[in-house]
């Protein structure tokens, strides 16, 4: 008997369908097509100029803007989603709303060596793409034009990743996304009936349960949400409340560093190396911190294709029980030679 089970942030059904549940090695997935020797890859160390100029890099000393160098480096999109420049424009069209596409849309690309994965390097280089999130969303945040910033990483052509390079992008728009404000609204409406923060009682329940547990450490834990749209879904949550991403602390971006990388290792080792998406959602930059809403991460790999039934009704159809998918992950043999990924 298939299983209906409420989010409770988002207020969204997911059906379990237990009955059509799958294992790891049961899904298709399209493996990874190494790039070809010659095929140019313009975010590799060496050709800077055929990026936009960089915005940002950390680098080591006595190196230069646009030249080599850099460990991470921030350069705008060369398409970008929106641009910088201009003013919002704000304006009624009949019953319809218009503002003109004003943001910004920045690319991290996190290793000037052609790595294809964030397993592939070392923890204080995971450290420093987090350090470099923070930086740039910290900064981004004083534009007044801009309420919301979106930090996300695709991996593999299925998940919409054009380029193999290990990078990530952010995003910044003048509106809330409306995934987030659904989010908000359900966590709001629970506080103020419960008095009580919504992830941080998920985080209580998940570790007296422990069916879904991923991953755990001081400050993280890492797990497989109740009602998981997708197979093996994963979040990252904070053991003690943060509303901001970006006021995270320097004891926090060490182990987040571990937990991500490691989580990952388990996520490539169980379903040889899927395509994935993950997002950091946090709080809009024009709210202080606030009760009752906490920044995490969701991990989504690209497993199966959402259909007309998912698109019309709101609902996701999830092959794989989260508690199956936590099961599979915590005894996920991966290798780690890295000895300052252990937490």
């Amino acid at each position: 008997m298939p299983d209906l089970r409420k989010d409770p942030v988002s207020g969204r059904w997911v059906i379990i369908a237990t009955e059509r549940a799958m294992r790891p090695n049961d899904f298709k997935i399209e493996p990874h097509a190494p790039l070809s020797a010659d095929v140019f890859c313009p975010f590799c160390e060496g050709n800077e100029d055929k990026t936009p100029p960089e915005i940002m890099a950390y680098r080591e000393k006595g190196s230069y803007a646009n030249k080599k160098g850099w460990r991470v480096r921030v350069v705008p999109n060369k398409f970008p989603a929106l641009k910088i420049e201009g003013g919002l424009n704000k304006q009624g069209v009949g019953i319809y709303d218009t503002m003109s596409g004003v943001g910004a849309h920045e690319v991290i690309i996190e290793s000037p060596l052609h790595i294809t994965s964030l397993t592939e390097m070392s923890i204080w280089q995971v450290e420093e793409i987090l350090w470099t999130y923070r930086d740039r969303m910290i900064d981004l945040k004083k534009d007044k034009r801009f309420i919301y910033g979106l930090l996300f990483k695709n991996v593999g052509r299925a998940a919409g990743a054009s380029l193999e390079h290990s990078h990530s992008q952010l995003i910044v728009t003048p509106i809330v996304p409306i995934t987030v404000i659904h989010e908000m609204e359900g966590s709001e409406v629970f506080y103020k009936y419960r008095g009580r923060c919504l992830f941080c009682d998920m985080v209580r329940q998940e570790l007296a349960t422990d069916a879904r547990i991923v991953m755990e450490g001081k400050n993280f834990i890492a797990f497989t949400p109740y009602a998981s749209r997708f197979p093996f879904e994963i979040w990252i949550l904070s053991k003690t409340h943060a509303s901001h991403f970006e006021n995270i602390q320097k004891l926090e971006v060490e182990e987040l560093a571990k937990i991500l990388q490691k989580t990952i290792l388990k996520l490539e080792a169980c379903l040889t190396y899927p395509p994935y998406n993950y997002i950091i959602h946090t709080t809009p930059f024009t709210y202080g911190e606030i009760e009752y809403y906490h920044w995490h991460i969701e991990i989504i790999p690209r497993l199966t294709n959402i259909a007309g039934f998912e698109w019309g009704s709101g609902f996701y159809i999830n092959t794989v029980t989260p508690e199956t998918a936590a099961e599979f992950l915590r005894n996920a043999n991966i290798q780690n030679n890295n000895e300052d990924m252990k937490l």
